[in-house]
């Protein structure tokens, strides 16, 4: 065997990948971090997020007079994720740990690194199917200030002093074909040289290859990220017996690096993989007016007061309401064939309640603008989506109902719409709001949200009729399915050693991240709470850089 280059090699330069370099240098360990994609690329897919973190019982939460507790958070979580396979072992013992993290240590690791929270704790998946039903009793949907960037920021940091001390090396455009086994244990990887590329952050690079390598270390750890850039694995892993036939057409909310392929190989060397069907896929994708990738679609973080509605113009039933259960929106969407589904709304609404997914579409949070950040409570509507309301093609803004239904009829193209069934739909919505008692659970919903103070402020608007000509013009945003997170993954132990044959560990691999599920081979079962995929890098990241220095 070849004398090893390092103690550990970490594959993947995102934001699991960093975590685990930084923990097994911390411990004294050479380590060695490959990436496919040039030191641009330095933090993946985290970069570009909206830094979501789900943290439970957090000193924001009790500001804002927030009853949680880790019994609460557990017990949302279980009921969310279904697990309902004999695989969804450590899949289970990986949730317990993880809501144990971050009820527990999550918060005060991170701020000692210098993390900051915005003061205002976020309601991402209400799940309106009651108090047994799937979602968040509470607000945990915690805001890093700074985004993205800003929680990738601190492991960068520590990555770079490893760096500049010798370290850690790190060797960009190495893209790994295969591990590398003595006898039954992995001793290194193998892989090909890609030119160099100056391309932009998320941007496609060349895939030209100039040379091979052959790395060999004590231990492995594989953070290569999910699937969600490569449709046609996206299309392959489809559960068509629980969401019917995938869409004809999706927008993409990842580069098409993120393509599962090491993920695939390492599986092929031997490695279970489970859960492949459990993807998290998002119902409210715009097509970005101003793309970085081929595809590059942007999720709306909606508040609850839009009126969705079919390609024919009927609304979806309850709970099938904006930010409410995201999986059983994408059911009912998916098994009727729908090729997109509306949102209608006003300037009033989108005002308060749209928020666009990502860091580069909130630059006053990402760049710390605390003046900029205030803004959000004021009468403008934030610059991002005012930009989408000018550019982007799934949107029709108009004055009046008939110009609107004329615009949303131009738009598709289809004959789908029924403009006399959206009339009625927003007709009898009104109508709903001139009664402070009611039937329609959305509305009785959305009064309740505003009863919550974070809410009330930057979140849900105060409710009134679509039609008031003082809160136009009128909006209705074409939306589309979009492509994210990969909820399955290859099976880990709770030391995040990647289980092969017989369910033992392979010796010498590890796995953290999308990769591996966030951990287990899918943590989050069938649906995910939100603010939990970081989170998921961190944890996963943080156990599989610990547990393979300790065992080398």
């Amino acid at each position: 065997m070849s004398e090893p280059n390092a103690d550990i090699i970490v594959v993947g330069a995102g934001l699991a990948g960093l975590v685990a370099a930084a923990e097994a240098a911390d411990a004294g360990k050479r380590v060695l971090l490959l990436d496919q994609e040039g030191e641009q690329n330095l933090g993946g897919q985290a970069f570009w997020s909206f830094g979501g973190l789900f943290l439970v019982d957090s000193p924001e939460q009790r500001r804002l007079g927030i009853r949680d507790s880790r019994e609460l958070a557990l017990s949302d979580w279980m009921t969310t994720a279904g697990f309902d396979r004999p695989e969804d072992h450590w899949p289970r013992q990986w949730a317990q740990a993880y809501v144990d993290f971050a009820a527990g240590e999550k918060r005060s690791w991170l701020a000692a690194q210098g993390l900051k929270l915005f003061p205002v704790v976020g309601w991402a998946e209400r799940g309106g199917q009651g108090a047994l039903g799937p979602g968040n009793s509470v607000p945990r949907f915690h805001i890093t200030w700074g985004t993205g960037p800003g929680v990738v920021e601190p492991f960068e940091r520590r990555v770079r002093a490893h760096l500049l001390s010798g370290r850690i090396r790190a060797h960009f455009r190495h893209r790994v074909r295969e591990l590398v086994f003595d006898g039954p244990a992995v001793a290194g990887v193998r892989g090909d040289v890609l030119e160099p590329s100056a391309v932009a952050r998320g941007e496609a690079s060349s895939r030209v290859v100039v040379g091979d390598f052959d790395l060999r270390a004590g231990a492995v750890v594989v953070t290569s990220g999910g699937i969600g850039g490569n449709h046609d694995l996206v299309r392959r892993n489809w559960p068509r017996e629980r969401l019917g036939e995938p869409p004809a057409f999706m927008v993409a909310g990842v580069p098409a690096h993120v393509d599962g392929q090491l993920q695939q190989t390492v599986h092929a060397q031997g490695a279970n993989l489970i859960n492949p069907d459990r993807m998290w896929h998002y119902t409210e994708g715009l097509r970005n007016w101003n793309p970085i990738w081929q595809g590059h679609g942007i999720r709306v973080l909606p508040g609850p007061s839009s009126l969705w509605l079919s390609p024919t113009g009927e609304r979806l039933p309850y709970p099938h309401a904006p930010g409410f259960d995201t999986l059983g929106t994408l059911t009912h969407i998916t098994t009727r064939g729908w090729p997109y589904t509306w949102f209608v709304l006003n300037r009033a609404v989108i005002k308060k309640e749209f928020t666009l997914s990502g860091s580069e579409q909130n630059l006053d949070l990402t760049g710390r603008d605390i003046r900029a950040t205030l803004g959000r409570v004021g009468s403008r509507v934030s610059p991002s989506v005012q930009a989408f309301m000018d550019k982007g093609e799934d949107f029709v803004v108009r004055d009046t109902l008939d110009e609107l239904l004329r615009g949303m009829a131009d738009l598709t193209g289809d004959g789908l719409l029924d403009p006399e069934q959206v009339r009625r739909e927003i007709h009898a919505r009104d109508a709903a709001l001139a009664n402070p008692f009611g039937k329609d659970p959305q509305i009785t919903a959305l009064r309740g949200a505003r009863a919550y103070l974070g809410d009330r402020l930057v979140r849900v608007a105060k409710p009134g009729p679509l039609l008031d000509p003082q809160s136009g013009p009128l909006i209705a945003v074409k939306l589309n399915i979009l492509t994210r997170k990969t909820l399955g993954g290859l099976e880990t132990d709770l030391s995040a050693r990647v289980l092969g044959q017989g369910g033992q560990p392979i010796p010498g691999l590890y796995a953290a991240g999308e990769v591996a599920g966030f951990g287990g081979g899918g943590l989050h079962g069938y649906r995910a709470l939100e603010g939990t995929f970081l989170g998921g890098c961190l944890f996963s990241g943080r156990i599989a850089g610990r547990a393979a220095a300790g065992a080398v």
